[in-house]
């Protein structure tokens, strides 16, 4: 990459949001944790200090060694970034008198700075800070400040080194984008060449210098991730992919066939492997949701070694993981803290002796939705829902039973073809069923039924960090929820899911 921005993240919940912005501004960047600063520091053009829930005056605040980036490098320090550089060079940061959270609108900008070009007086900003910048190092130059907040931002003298008290990567700055702009092209005089064209060119290069004549074995699921990850093996090492669609009975209905074909349809070398009763059979009586997560993931891994020892000199095992997944499964003194695991990142077993290769790692979701795009993928593929690797195992609540899975694959089968019938699908960005762990009286005909209830959920995202449930229409869900009462044998009870992430999650389980 010709230009890097380094990300230093203190455990803000906004730091993937700073890298979504770098990166719809065409530049690429990667998250580091604040204790794990890259020895090569200098292969990076750019530095952005991210917030964090500590307040500089605690003990245990990070303390990060900022003595390769500061007055070296362009450094834009955000929310407790700006404190810490406050702090630490001869400022004072205090508490404030009230918690500072929420709009406010910026005044006394310096509209001659860089930072601040094509900023108007009034613009609107997102705070969240319980501490203040009492008094800017004397070196520093106040840039803007808000009703409450004199040192709003600020730069220092002689240094490319600036701090906003401020939020620029969230929705509600809505100058953020631009002033990140002014940072990036303006002060650190970056070219934005971060591109889908420009990704999968790297990509097709470096696979075929890492792999060269060697065979790869990759686990295909039917999704976004692993198919843009097999379409770009492909296009960089040919038949030396050997592709593996493991069907393990807990795919939606008549999945396991139809994507099979498509896959065959587009040139990739695949085999389709049956395993659902293994799975099935291995997940009787198991309710705990993390549980579930490990046995699906080590059969997985079982069905995989059988299938890729067939092939002869397998050296790699390619994986669909994506950015979201590496950060989520990291967690470091605070920052990244692990929500639940992820069933694509982590090393293998010992016995199968086969390296990794991971060619979307620095993708996030729509990213990667781009980049399948720009590969020339269909458009049914690549704009396909998320859908968990553990399948419905994590949306059946409880116990696993074949009886169970059937339900579900019925209700989760008119819930996405009514989506799809009404042209609601490509307004959401995922959607499912949950199979709840409880029966419900009804009414069907003159009869008494006790029977399960089912809970319906669409939400709106961009990349799954953050996500709104969907108002989809009275009518919609009317219809729908009358066609699985009526058509699926089980079901007399449907409920639609109105929580938000956070501080629900997106999945049940």
């Amino acid at each position: 990459m010709q230009h890097k921005v380094l990300i230093l993240d203190f455990g803000s919940q906004y730091t993937q949001l700073i890298a979504r912005r770098v990166r719809e501004l065409n530049f690429y960047c990667e998250i580091f944790p604040f204790n794990k600063i890259p020895e090569e520091v200098s292969e990076f053009s750019a530095v952005i200090l991210s917030g964090s829930p500590f307040s500089v005056r605690n003990e245990k605040a990070p303390q990060p060694d900022l003595s390769k980036i500061k007055g070296k490098l362009p450094l834009l320090a955000v929310c407790f970034g700006a404190q810490y550089i406050a702090h630490h060079f001869g400022g004072r940061v205090e508490a404030s008198n009230t918690r500072e959270f929420g709009r406010a609108n910026l005044n006394m900008i310096k509209e001659a700075e860089l930072l601040f070009e094509s900023i108007e007086e009034q613009s609107q900003v997102w705070m969240s800070h319980s501490d203040s910048i009492k008094e800017l190092p004397s070196n520093a130059v106040r840039l803007a400040s808000t009703k409450d907040v004199l040192n709003a931002a600020y730069r220092i003298d002689g240094e490319d080194t600036y701090g906003i008290q401020f939020h620029p990567e969230v929705y509600h700055t809505t100058d953020g984008k631009q002033l990140l702009a002014n940072f990036l092209i303006k002060i650190a005089d970056l070219k934005p060449s971060w591109t889908p064209a420009t990704f999968v060119d790297l990509s097709i290069e470096e696979l075929k210098q890492t792999i060269g004549k060697e065979k790869v074995v990759l686990g295909l699921s039917g999704g976004v991730d692993s198919t843009v990850a097999a379409v770009l093996l492909h296009q960089a090492i040919g038949t030396q992919l050997h592709c593996i669609f493991v069907n393990n009975g807990l795919l939606r209905k008549d999945e396991f066939n139809s994507v099979l074909d498509q896959y065959k349809g587009m040139g990739l070398n695949v085999k389709g492997v049956d395993a659902s009763d293994r799975f099935l059979d291995a997940l009787a009586g198991i309710s705990d949701p993390e549980t579930k997560r490990k046995k699906i993931g080590n059969i997985f891994i079982d069905v995989f070694d059988d299938e890729a020892t067939s092939i002869k000199d397998v050296t790699f095992l390619a994986q669909g993981t994506i950015y979201p997944d590496v950060i989520e499964s990291v967690s470091v003194n605070g920052p990244s803290a692990t929500i639940k695991s992820h069933h694509n990142v982590g090393g293998l077993p010992d016995y199968m002796k086969l390296k990794i290769v991971e060619p979307l790692k620095m993708l996030f979701k729509d990213e990667v939705r781009r980049v399948g795009a720009e590969l020339g993928i269909a458009k049914n593929l690549i704009g396909r829902h998320p859908f968990p690797g553990p399948g419905l195992a994590i949306r059946i609540l409880g116990d696993i039973t074949r009886d169970k899975v059937r339900i579900l694959q019925e209700v989760d089968h008119i819930f996405i073809n009514g989506l799809r019938t009404w042209g609601l699908y490509d307004k959401v960005w995922q959607a499912g069923a949950i199979l709840l762990p409880v029966n419900s009286v009804g009414v069907m005909g003159d009869e008494r039924t006790y029977e399960k209830v089912v809970a319906l959920r669409a939400v709106e995202s961009t990349d799954g960090m953050t996500a709104d449930w969907v108002d989809l229409p009275y009518k919609f869900l009317q219809e729908t929820s009358n066609k699985i009462i009526n058509q699926v044998a089980g079901v007399n009870r449907v409920v639609y899911d109105i929580s938000s992430k956070p501080p629900a999650t997106i999945e049940w389980e």
